[in-house]
């Protein structure tokens, strides 16, 4: 088959990487891509937010096979036009993604179904919305409502951060993505990645993680797009998979069904999870990123027969095959992020990091200048290691990382503490 695979990130490197591993994969492109990719994939200039674009590349390169990486090209529907084009393709409908391009449309199909969520309130003017926060109180969460890159939440732990939060959004700092604000109830308790596949119908689980969001040890700092991650998440037992399952995402894949907007492809829930009883904080429409890392790294190979089973309708008759074993990843970022950070600095020792089956530096925001890899992104590799327990795949994780030579990167060095 001739592969094509949307996306320029970390978690379009790990796609990559599984997808070569099995032998259906005959040729693979990866549009933009990024230095690592071009190190085992051909890489291609396409602008992936450009359905039209998109689908004249596939009919030139005689492609067979889509997945779609990021949410931005879901957002634009290019699933929808590749797939009236003829295209066998991995990913949702422009309308089934609005499950992550809209927190009001997910909190409206959360209550049409019963799934447990947050209370919430939505705004489209300022006035109100610091009302609201006023009459509820701290702790609380302000979300923008659109994509932003999965920087437009604010845990804000007493209202003077919550009300800036709301002069930020509707100010302009995300964009049209915070035209319109959802404010939640705050929820405590542990939160983990649960990722489905869904053809439309049928649902099967293919594994847990739990992401670090905060930037600095100890769930210090700012939120970011996700400074590390681990597979599988303790905390997300089997009997709490079932729950979720039953209570949650069933019951979101039936709701979307009846709407006449079938969801197909990967979905990924952000649960909280307090006295054994799960609730859904976000959907997102594609695979998480760092999430991904761990879960490519765990699945191999077999990822595109489970994505192909997923696009052509064959859910009911794939399973997962996992082994008994831990994978972990650690993001290397550029100083400065989430905030302003430099770009061009020139990363060292990438050419002695192992490149195994349990052991990968995945690229996120890499560029290739005269013979160097320069950083060009704020979340910028991420080192990953798996093993027969948690422990193992963590200090191998950490050894690669400290044989990188990037003095302008930073990166946490409690990953996966909380398992552990």
């Amino acid at each position: 088959m001739n592969i094509l695979i949307l996306g320029s990130g970390g978690r379009e490197h790990a796609l990559a990487w599984a997808v070569l591993q099995n032998p259906k994969c005959d040729r693979l492109i990866v549009a933009p891509g990024n230095a690592g990719i071009a190190q085992i994939a051909d890489c291609a200039s396409l602008d992936v937010n450009n359905p039209a674009a998109v689908c004249e590349f596939c009919a030139e390169e005689s492609i067979d096979f889509i997945i779609v990486g990021p949410e931005a090209p879901l957002a634009a529907g290019v699933v929808d036009m590749l797939t009236d084009a003829g295209f066998l393709t991995f990913g949702p409908s422009k309308a089934a993604a609005e499950l992550e391009a809209s927190k009001t449309f997910t909190k409206q199909i959360c209550d049409a179904s019963g799934a447990p969520t947050a209370a919430w309130a939505r705004f489209s003017e300022a006035a109100p919305a610091k009302d609201y926060i006023h009459q509820q109180g701290a702790p609380i969460v302000v979300k923008a409502d659109g994509l932003a890159a999965g920087k437009g939440v604010v845990v804000a732990m007493d209202e003077a951060e919550a009300l800036s939060a709301i002069d930020d959004m509707f100010g302009g700092t995300f964009g049209a993505a915070g035209a319109e604000v959802v404010i939640e109830e705050f929820m405590d308790g542990e939160e983990a990645s649960f990722f489905i596949l869904s053809d439309g119908e049928n649902v099967l689980p293919i594994g847990t993680a739990q992401d670090h969001k905060r930037a600095y040890d100890g769930d210090e700092g700012p939120n970011t797009g996700g400074m590390g991650a681990y597979s599988p998440a303790p905390v997300l037992t089997e009997a709490l998979q079932e729950k979720a399952l039953a209570e949650i995402i069933r019951p979101t894949v039936a709701e979307m069904a009846k709407r006449g907007t079938p969801y197909a492809g990967v979905l990924y829930a952000g649960l909280m999870i307090k006295d054994g009883q799960p609730r859904l904080v976000e959907y997102n429409v594609r695979f998480g990123d760092p999430e991904c890392q761990v879960l490519m790294m765990r699945l191999g190979g077999q990822a595109l027969d489970l994505m192909l089973a997923c696009a052509e309708g064959r859910l009911s008759q794939a399973q997962v095959n996992w082994a008994d074993d831990h994978a972990l990843t650690v993001v290397m970022a550029a100083e400065g992020y989430p905030g302003s950070y430099e770009k061009g600095s020139v990363i060292k020792g990438l050419e002695a990091s192992p490149e195994t089956s349990s052991q990968m530096v995945f690229h996120a925001g890499t560029t290739a200048q005269k013979g160097a890899i320069t950083a060009t992104g704020g979340r910028v590799l991420n080192v990953t290691a798996r093993g027969a327990s948690l422990q193992e795949a963590r200090d191998q994780a950490y050894a690669m990382a400290e044989q990188i030579d990037w003095p302008e990167g930073f990166y946490r060095k409690d990953i996966g503490w909380r398992a552990l």
